[in-house]
């Protein structure tokens, strides 16, 4: 026990026995440096650099493209076309096996290797007309009931007949003078009223603002979608008073009269009436004076 003892005090004496390492200069021995290390701080120090080195390196192998350098790595390029490859290789085995059935059924075709199925025309009448007479289609009591009372609503119903295309009026969206009317020869599908400048130019008709901004030939310009597949398109204004998405009242203002635009002659409104995608002419539906 003793001798057990005094050997570990002999070994812990030996890892605490404290070393004076010392840098010299060799040519006038002038102490650089000195440390007072023991065999303990060694071990640990050089424990604790190695452990280090080996996760630095571990880390920097792992997540950046060094480890490409390292054999048995593929890089991540490489990756990403062997990916793209593999699912076009798929997609044109597809289109290979679609053309050689195709391929396949045509050669049938001009080989006259196709089979005609026979049918009995005259079996295949009578099962659709015995199917037909199978089926009772005399009116029940209750059918009969609700047809009459169906009748009646709308024997006395005003709703469809009196509202269905009469409800739709145009309004004048300025009153002036026509300078250039409507002509389809000439490709002007409009007719232009000469206003003063900053004249209120209202809506035709209730609708939505589909299209309201500044464009370089025809200056400021709005659009609006009414009912029944009816577009009314204002050009050359002088400004907008309606912005894009909003909803319209019929004779609401919606932009001034102006002299915009480079295709423009003078204070005017420029006024087009298109009905599902072609041009009206709008004098004869509107009164601009």
């Amino acid at each position: 026990m003793a001798k057990s003892e005094k050997k570990s005090k002999k070994i812990k004496k030996k890892l605490l026995h404290k070393y004076r390492l010392v840098i010299l200069n060799e040519d006038t021995f002038e102490e650089r440096l000195s440390l007072n290390l023991n065999r303990l701080n060694v071990f640990v120090i050089g424990t604790l650099s190695a452990i280090f080195l080996i996760a630095f390196t571990t880390l920097l192998i792992a997540f950046t493209p060094l480890k490409e350098y390292i054999p048995g790595y593929s890089s991540t390029s490489l990756k990403k076309k062997a990916i793209a490859l593999s699912f076009k290789t798929d997609s044109l085995q597809r289109v290979i096996d679609f053309n050689e059935k195709y391929f396949a059924s045509i050669k049938q075709v001009l080989q006259g290797q196709v089979s005609v199925a026979d049918f009995d025309k005259d079996s295949i009448i009578q099962a659709v007309k015995q199917e037909v007479s199978e089926v009772d289609l005399s009116p029940i009591k209750e059918d009969s009931l609700l047809r009459e009372k169906v009748d009646k609503e709308d024997k006395y119903s005003l709703f469809e007949t009196a509202t269905a295309k009469t409800n739709f009026v145009l309004f004048p969206p300025v009153n002036g003078t026509i300078s250039e009317s409507y002509d389809v020869k000439n490709k002007h599908y409009a007719v232009d009223i000469v206003v003063e400048e900053n004249t209120p130019i209202k809506a035709t008709a209730d609708g939505t603002v589909i299209f309201a901004e500044w464009t370089a030939q025809t200056g400021y310009v709005i659009l609006i979608e009414h009912s029944s597949g009816l577009i009314s398109v204002y050009k050359h204004n002088a400004s907008l008073t309606k912005s894009q998405g909003d909803l319209v009242k019929a004779g609401e203002v919606i932009a001034t009269a102006g002299n915009t635009g480079e295709l423009t002659t003078g204070p005017h409104l420029h006024f087009e009436l298109w009905s599902d995608g072609y041009p009206v002419n709008p004098t004869n539906f509107i009164d601009f004076k």
